[in-house]
């Protein structure tokens, strides 16, 4: 669509905080963080964007820092990112940071113009791999 071009990757290499992990102590359980304070910039429109994100994993050897991650999800105040991007990249960091046997990244998104937006990522371990 015409004049999304230049916006169409805007955010995806902002520079973000560090999130931390710590080493896992048990095996075969789910953690899931909610933030519902996420808040970006549209690149379009450079209006402010609200939402809740959500995160499911079940931990390997590390479990995500909820202060780092707090610092890093308050970053986004700051940058210009679509939500389909958001929601990828924050997956993107979080498994680099944690290595997860899986993890789900939800973005529940507040209504703009009457419509509410709802974004799903998805990691999944390959089998075999560590």
């Amino acid at each position: 669509m015409a004049g999304y071009a230049p916006h169409a990757r805007s955010g995806l290499d902002a520079k973000l905080p560090r999130i931390g992990a710590w080493e896992n102590q048990f095996p075969g359980y789910t953690v899931t963080i909610v933030d519902p304070e996420y808040n970006a910039i549209c690149p379009k429109t450079g209006l402010p964007d609200f939402g809740t994100v959500t995160v499911e994993y079940e931990p390997d050897r590390w479990c995500i820092e909820l202060k780092s991650f707090k610092g890093y999800m308050t970053a986004y105040r700051n940058v210009g990112i679509f939500y389909e991007n958001a929601v990828n990249r924050i997956l993107r960091d979080l498994v680099r940071a944690c290595r997860p046997k899986r993890m789900k990244v939800t973005g529940q998104f507040n209504a703009r113009g009457g419509i509410g937006t709802r974004v799903e990522a998805r990691y999944e371990r390959p089998t075999g791999n560590v």
